[in-house]
């Protein structure tokens, strides 16, 4: 990978640069206008990102931190934990970007409402500024957000660098979610949850959870980052589910921002869906800034940091906008993913390091990856393992040795499940498929969330 800018694209990021610039500049013209000055700070944080990768290759091979692509029939080294560069890039971008939404209550709070000739009354005089119209709830939602990333951040690249055991760094997430989880308490607080039209007869319109509700939560915190760094393995996967996701959680709040009805005060769902924007657009910048040297073939590995990293984001999106089991509809094949995986991330069947596909050298396609049995499975996993290979739709390949004992099965991960299905595949048609499939189940969960919701309760929480 070249280490330095091209010409080309020296000029066009110093362009949009100078674009994004001048357009922060002029949204204090305004009332500050922060969803322009998130997108021009996305476009910002991509220019960053997209140096900054290419100016710290040579920094992290020296560093040690590199890998070898071993699905390529040449395997080279090459920088490894990029991700970190993306996130710390994020985490500068929105601490800057903080003083942007809350600009009109910055100068409604200040005394003359930011007109210096304007005679202050003696009550504001003893009393100080009228600070009380500041919201100081939506700030702590972001600062905690802002918290919860950093520590979460902190994770991945002790990850990276210490390669953590799984069984170690599962429940750090929920760690990471303490400070969100505690403005939610003090801001929101509500545990209750809608009970669907077909079970009010048996439950009633509502039920508190109670603790349960938090519990929850803080499982969305350990899921989100943990699905995305499981459904990994071939190049660019890991940025474009994210990039995927994170284009259908757009959409969500845009279609939510449009359905909810036109009042003189600012709807309920208005300020958490812009909240979500706020802090996705800039996401959006650094990981197409990524994705750009992660993509087949990659110049870059994202790391753990990545994955950690972006689940994180959506995990904050979906809990402190309120949209969390939206959030669960958009993630369908990270579920299955994680389910079909269960028998091993379990270890009731032997889990190897690395799950991902294997590579045969003389057709340059990737194949089913499999794990070695050192001895026969019991008979309660051998029964699930024929059950899972003899099904109408094979989930699972075994090899057996003359006793008919299992000597070898292929690895339970969906990347392997495909190449099971539909065969050997190049890996960028591999990944490609999946991201298809990634973006209709997203759509279908979008279509369910917006056009049968009232189906199944009485009223959408957008009216």
């Amino acid at each position: 990978m070249s280490t330095t800018l091209s010409g080309a694209e020296a000029w066009s990021l110093l362009t949009l640069s100078t674009a994004c610039v001048a357009i922060i500049i002029n949204t204090f013209h305004g009332d500050g206008e922060p969803l322009i000055a998130s997108l021009a700070f996305s476009g910002l944080a991509f220019a960053l990102t997209f140096s900054l990768i290419r100016w710290l290759g040579d920094v992290f091979m020296k560093a040690n931190l590199k890998g070898r692509d071993m699905s390529k029939l040449k395997t080279i080294e090459i920088p490894e934990t990029m991700g970190a560069v993306c996130a710390v890039v994020y985490l500068l971008t929105i601490i800057i970007f903080i003083p942007f939404p809350f600009y009109k209550d910055i100068v409604a709070a200040t005394s003359g409402g930011g007109n210096k000739e304007f005679v202050i009354e003696r009550h504001f005089v003893e009393t100080g500024r009228s600070l009380h119209r500041f919201p100081h709830n939506k700030l702590a939602s972001y600062l905690s957000a802002i918290l919860s990333l950093q520590s979460v951040v902190l994770l991945g690249i002790g990850d990276d660098l210490f390669d953590i055991r799984w069984r170690h760094k599962l429940f750090i997430p929920a760690f990471a979610s303490i400070p969100m989880l505690v403005v939610y308490f003090v801001d929101y607080g509500v545990t209750n949850v809608v009970v669907p039209v077909q079970l009010e007869q048996y439950l009633g319109k509502m039920v508190n959870l109670g603790w349960l509700y938090y519990a929850y939560m803080a499982a969305i915190a350990i899921f989100c980052p943990n699905s995305i760094n499981i459904l990994a393995g071939i190049n660019g996967i890991e940025v474009s589910q994210s990039l995927v996701i994170g284009c259908l959680l757009l959409a969500n709040d845009v279609l939510s921002l449009y359905a909810a009805p036109s009042t003189p005060n600012p709807h309920p769902a208005t300020d958490p869906h812009l909240f979500s924007m706020y802090l996705l657009l800039p996401f959006m910048g650094v990981s197409v800034a990524l994705w750009w040297h992660n993509w087949y073939p990659a110049k870059v590995f994202v790391g753990d940091t990545y994955c950690y990293f972006a689940g994180m984001v959506f995990a904050i999106v979906g809990i402190l906008g309120h949209f969390s089991k939206t959030l669960l509809l958009l993630f369908i094949p990270q579920i299955i993913n994680f389910i079909y995986s269960a028998p091993q991330l379990f270890r009731l069947i032997p889990c190897p390091r690395h799950r991902l596909p294997r590579f045969n050298a003389r057709s340059g396609l990737l194949e089913p990856s499999v794990t070695q049995w050192q001895q026969p499975p019991s008979k309660p996993i051998i029964l699930l393992m024929n059950l899972l290979a003899n099904s109408p739709l094979p989930l699972l390949k075994t090899e057996k040795n003359r006793m008919g004992e299992i000597v070898e099965s292929t690895n339970l991960t969906i990347l392997n499940l495909w190449l099971i299905w539909f065969g050997p595949k190049r890996e960028d048609r591999l990944a490609i498929e999946l991201l298809l499939m990634q973006a209709l189940c997203g759509m279908l969960g979008l279509f369910v969330r917006h056009e049968l919701a009232l189906w199944v309760f009485r009223q959408d929480n957008r009216e």
